[in-house]
């Protein structure tokens, strides 16, 4: 009888999870795994010539590669620049629009919709936007602001991604908070404001101790995506002015499929996938343990 149950249950593992363990498998592991062997290889992505290097990608990459040092500062200062401002702003949103607000259903939409928005389009736009719509307006009004070269200076094509980035992943961000706001029990916070807490106080002390779980999430997300960012970078300032914003990701497509050395670029992107990763584990073991049960 037992086993018969063992086997009805294999047999529904294998009928259920087994087509979607094959597909990961052969759309993720396989060229995962592959991408690691090639990292120690001299492959242009072409030829059936692979040659066998051993460790010089790696000694290469990490000694004389000055074009990928320059990516990763770039992409770390873009990082941990854009993880707090939009964070930040979707926090303050999500504290908005929780009050009783007559438009606060619209208002959550509207802010959410730039999320929905693909990012190389996303880009495009704001090309549009910071080229011709702020010359424009500058022109008019003769505010600073507005006449700054957004895409042709590094210090501004830096901030111009960090504004695009913010504006579209913010109104997400602003959901998850929401989410994690509504679960905070009422009486909580009613109970500080009778004992004379202050709004600040309140908010310190009890609502972001009680939404942790959402800031684990909401963190995890906007480093992952902002290491991983690429297509806002090739569609907004592909890189310039001279390779000064570009990201890593792009700096990988750039090494293997325009300089035709895929063995190299897999090395960067090996790299890329254990630093992003330690960063993550490191930050959802550290946010994790500050998450209370209500």
């Amino acid at each position: 009888m037992k086993a018969k149950q063992r086997l009805s249950g294999m047999f529904q593992q294998i009928v259920f999870v087994g087509p979607a363990f094959l597909f990961f498998s052969l759309i993720v592991l396989v060229p995962f795994v592959m991408s690691m062997y090639y990292s120690f290889t001299e492959w242009n992505g072409v030829t059936s010539n692979v040659k066998w290097i051993g460790l010089d990608n790696f000694k290469q990459i990490l000694t004389t590669d000055t074009d990928f040092h320059k990516a990763f500062w770039f992409t770390t200062r873009f990082t941990v620049t854009n993880v707090i401002l939009a964070n930040l702003l979707g926090f303050s949103l999500a504290l908005l629009l929780s009050q009783a607000l007559k438009t606060r259903n619209v208002l959550r939409t509207v802010f959410f919709l730039p999320n929905v928005i693909g990012g190389l389009l996303l880009g495009f736009i704001w090309q549009f936007i910071f080229i011709k719509g702020f010359s424009t307006i500058g022109e008019l009004t003769q505010i600073a602001f507005f006449q700054l070269p957004w895409l042709g200076d590094s210090p501004t094509a830096f901030w111009g991604l960090i504004i695009v980035s913010v504006w579209q992943t913010a109104g997400y961000l602003m959901v998850i908070y929401i989410a994690g706001l509504a679960n905070v029990p009422k009486e909580l916070t009613e109970a500080a404001t009778i004992d004379g807490a202050t709004r600040w106080q309140a908010l310190r002390h009890i609502t972001i101790p009680m939404i942790m779980p959402s800031v684990t999430v909401c963190l995890f997300l906007t480093i992952s995506w902002a290491f991983k960012m690429y297509d806002l970078n090739v569609s907004l300032t592909q890189g310039g002015p001279f390779n000064s914003t570009q990201s890593v990701a792009l700096n990988i497509y750039e090494e293997a499929f325009r300089n035709n050395r895929y063995g190299l670029g897999t090395a960067k992107a090996f790299i890329f996938f254990i630093v992003v990763a330690l960063i993550t584990l490191v930050q959802v073991s550290l946010t994790k343990k500050k998450e209370v049960e209500v």
